[in-house]
């Protein structure tokens, strides 16, 4: 038995432990507690959800596929007028999936269709139809009210259509539901073609915008090149500045050059030259000073001639003076021919030397005419260059404003040619086709959906009543709630007193308050508290029946016990004892001391009893002197414990002042029926009144509506086949 209690004693320590009680088991108790809330949302969520099905009307959903391809259109074919691909891309598809479900796009589709006058599209989703615009005359709509109707009609497709883009992919799903398969394909495949020519009618606005823009820009272009050149050509006039055009230098400017330039660079050519002339002649001119030593007198062929006759005769003279004297006639003759052609030699020499110095001389005057000449033109070309600066300017503004003309005119012809050729960057990929069964509503789905929904309603309902709920319907909310250490819980007994279930030893009862009294021999540094009191925050929480347990249950392990009836409002203890409250406690309080006449046995319990006495006028007043005092020192004299049935705590002083002459308060708290702040203002007045609160009691608990685990019994109280499970 004692093992028992002991085990019990540490569960519910254990269990109210905030650390030992996981989220995840206390949303299990939430929802244990909840259980028939909760399934009743689940349901009637899943009855409303079957109900709603079968009355909703078949949706048929038509899908047309449209490719979007990414394109960068620019009006100038200059840099950075359009941002990086890559960057605008996000932008550009989201731009295109805004205008996919545009109000324009909407009502051009309604108005090709033909759905603004027809009366059977506005029926068939259940359009308001008392608004002047659909009045019908001889079942036709007004004119007047037709932009109201293609308005309208407008937020209808648009509140059935739906975009559905295709992840990592330029496929676009055009999605349209409506009740009429066939109505359903005819507006996605309308969707897609009307798309397609508005955005072909915006490259063509935008391309007639880019043509005029470019025009006028032509235009304004044209006058400024005009301008520059009217000036170009003037200032040249004026300063006599005259150059000759040249080839393209193959950036779009033309280079230009002056006369006085290509003449300075001839005639800078032709004085080089005539120096190297100059300079060979006088070479030549100081080679003629040996005679037959230069090489113009080497190269004359007549004097080579008559070197090689001499060379005859001076052999012929020669083989002469080997026989003859040198004064042979023939040999003197031979001397005298060679003398003339030597004479020949020397004038020949001498007219190649003349023609040398000629030639040097020549050479000499011409390279200091063209030196001349070179330097006159050198002035000239100085003269032209600082006259040429405010030229040159007037010839760059000539050539950027040909380069700009010629760049838009390009640009412009460019503009022409796409705007005629009319490229597309939309296409459709699939067209719809006509619907076969209804996307909706889908049962499965709908259940499902609607399980979920009962799930979660119920959760949030039973998470909001267990917030709202401030009874104590587990033990562990005992020390949760109020502070208060569990002492033990009491079950709730049926069709049985609880005075019979104490005289019963194998009741549940008994075995609850063994627990209550196991957990009071900790209570103090002497075991039990020889005086205390039993309290609750209302009447009807099992208070009296607490008190006398305890006090049959300190009395079964052989202890003097004394109950005292402290509700001197409601007296209960004199009906267990079968006698009357003529005598009691109010006697005592009133100043009769004789303690003897006051008490009765309760010999089926084992203890002593004393009743509350005659009813007072006032029963405060009594408490509020010290005879209580001097009544619990005489009886702790004769008696182990002195256990004291007290009055509620809410509405009355008696409690507090009975708590505050007593060692200690064991507090009552009813389950599943007192609220949680209720105790706790009663305990406030208790502890106000400086009293110890040793712990509570849970009473009339049914584990049931607890689903915390807490169970009674190991062997006693049940029956056989309970006995032999357990076992």
């Amino acid at each position: 038995m004692r093992a028992q209690v002991a085990s019990t004693e540490l569960a519910d320590r254990a269990t109210s432990d905030p650390e030992s009680n996981p989220k995840i088991r206390e949303y299990l108790r939430i929802a244990l507690r909840w259980r028939y809330m909760i399934l009743g949302a689940v349901v009637t969520c899943l009855l409303l959800g079957i109900i709603v099905t079968l009355l909703m009307t078949p949706q048929y959903t038509a899908i047309a596929t449209i490719e979007i391809a990414r394109e960068s259109n620019q009006v100038t074919n200059f840099q950075g007028v359009e941002r990086d691909t890559s960057i605008a891309d996000q932008e550009f598809y989201q731009t295109q999936y805004g205008l996919l479900q545009s109000r324009s796009l909407s009502e051009r589709v309604a108005v090709q269709l033909r759905l603004v006058d027809d009366p059977n599209f506005f029926e068939m989703f259940g359009t308001n139809v008392d608004k002047p615009a659909f009045e019908r005359t001889n079942g036709r709509y007004s004119a007047q009210g037709r932009g109201e109707r293609t308005r309208v009609a407008g937020e209808i497709l648009r509140d059935h259509l739906r975009i559905s883009p295709t992840r990592l992919s330029r496929l676009v799903d055009i999605r349209f539901a409506s009740p009429d398969a066939n109505f359903s394909a005819r507006v996605a495949n309308s969707w897609a073609d009307n798309f397609i020519q508005t955005n072909l009618e915006r490259k063509v606005q935008a391309t007639s915008y880019g043509r005029n823009l470019l025009q006028r820009q032509l235009a304004q272009a044209k006058e400024r090149l005009d301008e520059s050149q009217r000036q170009l050509v003037g200032y040249a006039s004026a300063q006599r500045i005259i150059n000759l055009p040249a080839q393209s230098n193959g950036q779009g400017a033309t280079s230009e050059r002056s006369i006085v330039a290509d003449d300075l660079a001839a005639l800078n050519g032709v004085l080089a030259q005539a120096t190297a002339d100059r300079i060979q002649a006088e070479a030549h001119y100081r080679q003629r000073g040996r005679s037959g030593a230069s090489s113009e007198a080497l190269r004359n062929q007549a004097i080579n001639q008559m070197r090689q006759r001499r060379a005859e005769l001076a052999a012929d003279y020669q083989r002469l003076l080997a026989q003859f004297e040198p004064g042979y006639p023939p040999a003197r003759a031979l001397q005298s021919q060679i003398a003339q052609i030597d004479q020949s030699i020397s004038r020949e020499e001498g007219r190649v030397s003349e023609s040398l110095q000629a030639e040097y001389q020549q050479a000499l005057q011409r390279e200091a005419e063209l030196k001349n000449r070179v330097e006159k033109l050198k002035s000239d070309y100085l003269d032209l260059r600082n006259r040429s600066i405010q030229y040159n300017i007037y010839a760059q503004e000539v050539d950027t404003n040909r380069a700009l003309y010629d760049s838009l005119l390009q640009r412009f012809k460019e503009i022409g040619v796409a705007g005629g050729v009319g490229v597309n960057n939309i296409a459709v990929v699939d067209l719809a086709d006509v619907p076969q069964r209804p996307s909706s509503p889908r049962l499965a789905l709908n259940i499902a959906l609607s399980l979920i929904a009962g799930l979660v309603i119920g959760a949030l309902l039973a998470l909001a009543l267990e917030q709202m709920n401030e009874s104590i319907d587990d033990p562990a909310e005992v020390e949760r709630r109020l502070g208060l250490p569990l002492l033990g819980t009491v079950p709730k007994v049926e069709d049985i007193e609880p005075r019979d279930a104490l005289l019963d030893r194998k009741s549940e009862v008994v075995e609850a308050y063994l627990a209550v009294q196991t957990g009071l021999a900790f209570a103090t540094e002497h075991g039990v508290p020889r005086s205390l009191a039993i309290t609750s925050t209302r009447p009807a929480e099992g208070k009296s029946t607490t008190a006398l347990a305890l006090a049959t249950m300190l009395a079964r392990a052989h202890r003097k016990v004394i109950l005292i009836d402290g509700d001197m409002r409601s007296p209960s203890v004199h009906h267990l004892g079968g006698v009357s409250h003529d005598r009691g406690l109010s006697n005592f309080l009133s100043g009769d001391d004789n303690i003897e006449s006051l008490i009765f046995a309760m010999n089926d319990f084992g203890f002593t009893a004393m009743s509350a006495g005659p009813l007072p006028p006032n029963a405060a007043e009594l408490l509020t002197g010290n005879r209580l005092s001097i009544l619990i020192e005489r009886l702790l004299e004769a008696y182990d414990h002195v256990v004291i049935d007290s009055p509620p705590v809410m509405g009355l002083a008696d409690a507090p002042l009975i708590a505050s002459r007593v060692e200690g308060v064991i507090y009552t708290v009813e389950s599943h029926g007192i609220r949680s702040s209720m105790v706790k203002m009663a305990l406030g007045r208790l502890h106000a009144a400086n009293a110890r609160v040793f712990g509570g009691v849970l009473t009339k608990f049914e584990a049931k509506k607890s689903h915390s685990g807490y169970e009674y019994g190991y062997g006693y109280g049940h029956d056989d086949t309970a006995r032999a499970k357990g076992n």
